[in-house]
This record gives structure tokens, sequence and C-alpha cells, in this order.
């Protein structure tokens, strides 16, 4: 019973030292992202969405900016699938707190480690081993459509 256990405390230690913690930021489409028909059932037309600086619309209130920070688990998953889903539920708590303040548009910034990026074209994703994050920052406002 103790060779067992130690063989096992042994074995232990040897792969806790070759496991290595990953924690790396990436960049996935914004278009690619919105264009999944998932995005479109669940997100709706009732808010418009525009990531950096793609709004044309005049913004007749400016109802404030709102963060979020939303999780999935990305074992076994690809980078871009879990990103996507965290993306997504972000994206579905913007549009919650939109309703909420009885906005119609949100200007979303990527916003990981508080440092808030505007960018049209990728989002940006936090990926570990076992977790992806989106961390957003959305400014909530009513636009003429």
């Amino acid at each position: 019973m103790k060779l067992a256990l130690n063989l096992l405390l042994s074995i232990s230690l040897i792969l806790s030292t070759q496991a290595h913690a990953r924690n790396e930021y990436k960049e996935f489409s914004v278009a690619d992202a919105m264009a999944l028909e998932v995005y479109k059932n669940k997100l709706g037309g009732e808010v418009k969405f525009y990531f950096g600086d793609t709004m044309r619309a005049k913004v007749v209130k400016n109802m404030g900016e709102w963060p979020t920070l939303k999780k999935t688990n990305a074992f076994n998953k690809t980078d871009e699938y879990a990103c996507q889903w965290a993306l997504l539920s972000g994206l579905l708590s913007l549009k919650k707190r939109a309703l909420k303040e009885g906005g119609n548009a949100v200007i979303i910034k990527t916003n990981n480690d508080h440092r808030a990026k505007s960018n049209s074209d990728v989002f940006e994703c936090e990926i570990g081993n076992i977790i992806a994050s989106v961390a957003l920052l959305g400014t909530v406002v009513k636009i003429n459509r």
C-alpha cells in the first residue's frame, strides 16, 4: 500500500511539473461570429451591435457604459468556437441591459484586463487550458433607425 502511494505521488509530481497553465490572448473575426446562425437566432433584431467605429446612425441618447465578463468551458473545443460562445454570452447580457435602459443599440469594445480596445474587425478573447473568456465594454445608446 505504501509503495503504491509513493508511486502515485511520484507520478503526480512528474506530471504536475510538465503541466503548464495556458493563458493567452487571441483575436477572432467579428464578422465570422456575427454570421453564425445561432447568433442571429439568439440576438434577434431588437438591439443592433456595433463594433469599433462601424455605427453610422445618429445617437439620440447615451444611456451609459456597461461592462461584461463572460466565460465558457473551453475543454475539448477549438479556441475560436469557445471564444465565439463567450462573445455571444456577453452580447446577450448587453442586449438585456440595452432593453432595460430603453436603448436600441450597443457600441462594443473588448475590455480584457481593463484595456478597452475598439476594433470593428476582431474581438479579443483570453484563453486558458479549460476556460475562455471575453470581456466587453458596451455603450448603450438610442439611435434613429
